[in-house]
């Protein structure tokens, strides 16, 4: 059937065809970079990351580009407060993003333009509002005129002289219209500045986005996403300055992300209700956060809480437990010429996983849906290995159902460590009153206590271990340790 889209432009999901054959040019709004990131800004991130790889799997030629707003109220704000400059905060705190993403395993996008490097391109655009008449300049500064623009509204369905009507108008003299927005803010005295044609200023937030989608990705775009918190206002104001100044189509498809929720609020750092990723990883593996977020579907809420982080470990575990299990069971098969009916049904299921996978994905996007299919086929693995196979056809099967699950798994850029790394891992966010380095030792003494069959001492540490959260798995090369999740 192909890949199909949930377009919000258009309220519905649409074939997934984009401008120019097999290529495909996405823009997502990045962060403002004045604090640390919160678990909200981690969905949004894990949510495009996860969708340009399934775009590049499925054989398109994706550029992605997303933004640094590196100047800001924000910024300004917070520089004063921790007196210092404000593109030493902008840097700082886009430092601090990478060293978070990274620990997500979120891949920096093809391109990351800042604003502050693309003043040029947002003056160009202000001049071709304003010679359109789609903007006026007032004692400080130049706003968009939103009555101007046909159709204002049509991303986020919202009226014009409704909203009007049924606004709380705030007294601004400069303004024609209480929804008119800044272009353009002439710069108050100590604040950074930069030379325009209509006093020195900076720019206001929503020209940003348009003048850098421009440079990377031209007039018209396949994919523009971002946090359902921007539907309204900021990409509905660049739908109407960036269609005003080209006079073409913005963006084909338009994609959002669902909010993070605490007791059904909204996460943000206005309500104070959020969770820094940090605060997160103090706690949980950054895969747990992961997967977490990967388990639900993108477009649709997520009730946040440490518990649900909880529930989703022992899911991650049984992948990593199964990987474990079939290098066993790999290192041990003898070959045998018998051919059975389980090996046959086994196969149906194995050749059928990768498709349901695919169909998932294509399905907007389905990661929910992409992930639980991991988990099925997990599971057939486990059932199937139960039985002791030991057919001609074991070994290929087996093999090819864990390279399956590798690779599916790798799109989404989960499940790719070595058991022993997630273990060594859990060992650090259980914050586990032992190191591995005394784990291992311990284990050298056990076997050496079983050879000696000093039955009581070998118990003794494994009842130890157990007590601090480590579990011992005895295998003919040797003992493993895990950690209780």
């Amino acid at each position: 059937m192909g890949l199909k889209i949930y377009n919000t432009m258009s309220g519905k999901k649409e074939e997934f065809i984009p401008l120019e054959g097999k290529k495909v040019g996405m823009y997502v709004c990045g962060v403002t970079v004045y604090d640390l990131c919160h678990v909200g800004h981690a969905r949004s991130a894990v949510v495009f990351d996860a969708i340009s790889r399934y775009l590049r799997f499925r054989g398109y030629d994706v550029t992605f580009v997303k933004n640094f707003t590196d100047i800001d109220d924000k910024i300004i704000n917070r520089a004063i407060e921790e007196g210092k400059s404000w593109d030493e905060i902008a840097e700082t705190y886009t430092n601090e993003y990478y060293k978070d993403m990274e620990k997500l395993g979120v891949a920096k996008p093809d391109i990351e333009p800042k604003a502050t490097g693309h003043i040029a391109g947002m003056l160009d655009i202000i001049g071709k509002l304003m010679d359109k008449g789609y903007a006026y300049e007032t004692d400080d500064g130049v706003y968009y005129e939103v009555g101007k623009f046909v159709g204002y509204g049509m991303l986020s369905r919202r009226d014009l002289s409704s909203m009007e009507a049924g606004a709380r108008v705030e007294i601004d003299l400069k303004k024609r219209n209480h929804f008119d927005f800044a272009l353009w803010k002439r710069s108050k005295e100590g604040e950074p500045a930069w030379d325009s044609p209509w006093g020195a200023g900076r720019p206001g937030w929503h020209i940003e986005c348009s003048a850098m989608s421009l440079k990377h990705l031209g007039e018209t775009f396949d994919i523009h996403g971002g946090g359902a918190d921007l539907i309204f206002p900021h990409h509905e104001n660049e739908i109407a300055q960036s269609c005003a100044a080209t006079g073409k189509p913005f963006a084909k498809y338009w994609v959002h992300n669902g909010f993070i929720t605490i007791d059904k609020e909204k996460m943000s750092k206005s309500l104070g209700n959020f969770f820094t990723i940090r605060d997160i990883l103090q706690e949980f593996d950054p895969e747990v956060l992961r997967v977490f977020l990967l388990c639900t579907h993108y477009r649709s809420p997520i009730e946040f809480s440490r518990e649900s982080l909880r529930q989703t470990e022992p899911s991650i575990d049984r992948v990593y437990s199964t990987v474990l299990r079939v290098e066993d069971y790999l290192k041990a098969f003898k070959e045998k010429a018998k051919t059975t009916k389980d090996a046959a049904d086994f196969g149906i299921i194995v050749g059928s996983f990768r498709g349901k996978f695919i169909e998932a994905m294509d399905d907007d996007f389905n990661t929910a849906a992409a992930v639980a299919t991991i988990f099925d086929i997990v599971r057939e693995i486990n059932r199937y290995l139960d039985k002791k196979p030991a057919s001609q056809e074991t070994k290929p099967l087996i093999e090819k159902a864990i390279a399956d699950v590798k690779e599916c798994a790798g799109v989404l850029n989960i499940f790719i460590k070595t058991p022993q790394q997630w273990y060594q891992s859990l060992l650090c966010a259980h914050k586990a009153d032992i190191t591995e380095s005394e784990i291992e030792h311990l284990i050298t003494k056990r076997r050496q206590a079983r050879q000696d069959k000093d039955w009581k001492l070998a118990d003794e540490i494994r009842g130890s271990l157990d007590a601090k959260g480590i579990l011992l798995e005895d295998k003919d090369d040797g003992t493993i340790w895990k950690v209780k999740v």
